[in-house]
């Protein structure tokens, strides 16, 4: 068995073990992969995007979705402060006007701006289409949800991770690369078909003012997946038995622990391939000496460590949109490959 495949086989033992995991403590396995799997992942993708160029063509390209990224804090701050609110308030995330115009927006430039750098390579036509880019910025207002929830959440971790996998089994037409797949699509419909009261332990304590952060996402995911209809006016009672009792609510949150969790996990089972770890001793002191940071104020405050870490993680997004495009682009190119060899054979 050669070195993919024992990969692809690994990977396929995560899933099941998220897909478990996920099932049976949904709330806590999410918080446990955010807080201690996520920041080491944010740290060295972005090592590894860096000696990669970020997957652009031009050497200072990525400035364009660091600007973005400074400009999304910026107007999350300015948000908070609108609402009474500071980064370090308790009720931070509650608070964040996430659907906000700017923020949309600025999602939007981000990830059209990525498929520009992508595919152009003449500085002038980039910088045009990119300020075509921000002229149509307002077409963002009619996809706030995809824009400004679900693309730097669930659309990243698990739509991307899919399409990554994809991508890896079409390039080395391996079996195992398929069968991962596959297995990748099967835990989401095994999470949603079983029921919660077969197995299912309900959030403790400490879960649920740790996860009271990350409602944002369940409560629209909710509304827009399954039959519920929260307004402003909408007693806080309701949502929370709805986020966190209803079988609807337990199921989406399994598969949401499930992306997340193994999503984390993919990336690390890659290092073999990839090679994310071999970088500078000193670069990488400072990934696991901030990775240390990041568990210690996760341990004395979640709350604390997520505002600590709300600009690594979002950059991370942003960052990551070229990776994605190109993955999205060999897709294609591959599945054009084998359609013409087809052709070619007969």
């Amino acid at each position: 068995m050669n070195t993919t495949a024992k990969i692809n086989y690994m990977n396929i033992l995560l899933m099941l073990i998220s897909a478990g995991a996920a099932m049976v403590l949904p709330f806590e396995v999410f918080l446990f992969a955010y807080a201690v799997l996520g920041p080491l992942h944010y740290l060295t993708e972005i090592s590894w995007l860096h000696d990669k160029n970020y997957y652009t063509k031009g050497k200072y390209d990525v400035l364009i979705l660091v600007a973005v990224g400074l400009f999304i804090l910026l107007a999350e701050i300015d948000a908070l402060s609108e609402s009474g609110l500071t980064i370090f308030s308790e009720n931070f995330y509650v608070g964040l006007h996430i659907t906000s115009e700017a923020t949309n927006r600025a999602i939007y430039i981000a990830f059209l701006s990525a498929i520009i750098l992508i595919f152009v390579k003449n500085n002038w036509y980039k910088l045009a289409g990119i300020i075509l880019v921000c002229l149509t910025m307002y077409l963002a207002d009619h996809a706030v949800l995809f824009f400004s929830i679900f693309l730097p959440t669930l659309i990243h971790v698990f739509v991307f991770t899919a399409l990554f996998l994809l991508y890896g089994a079409l390039k080395s037409r391996s079996s195992s690369g398929y069968f991962s797949f596959f297995v990748m699509m099967l835990c989401p419909v095994l999470l949603f078909s079983i029921m919660p009261e077969k197995m299912f332990f309900p959030i403790t304590n400490y879960g649920f003012a740790a996860y009271h952060n990350f409602e944002l996402l369940n409560n629209y995911s909710l509304q827009t997946f399954f039959d519920f209809k929260f307004t402003e006016t909408t007693p806080y009672n309701i949502i929370h038995q709805a986020i966190y009792s209803s079988t609807s609510g337990i199921v989406l949150m399994r598969f949401i622990a499930y992306a997340y969790t193994y999503h984390y996990l993919n990336w690390f089972s890659k290092t073999k391939i990839i090679r994310w770890h071999e970088v500078p001793k000193q670069r990488f002191a400072v990934v696991i000496f901030l990775w240390l940071v990041s568990l210690f104020l996760y341990w004395k405050d979640y709350a604390l460590g997520f505002q600590w870490l709300y600009f690594l993680s979002f950059l991370h997004v942003l960052l990551e949109f070229p990776l994605n495009i190109v993955s999205i682009k060999g897709i294609f190119g591959e599945l054009s490959s084998i359609t013409f060899s087809k052709k070619s054979l007969s």
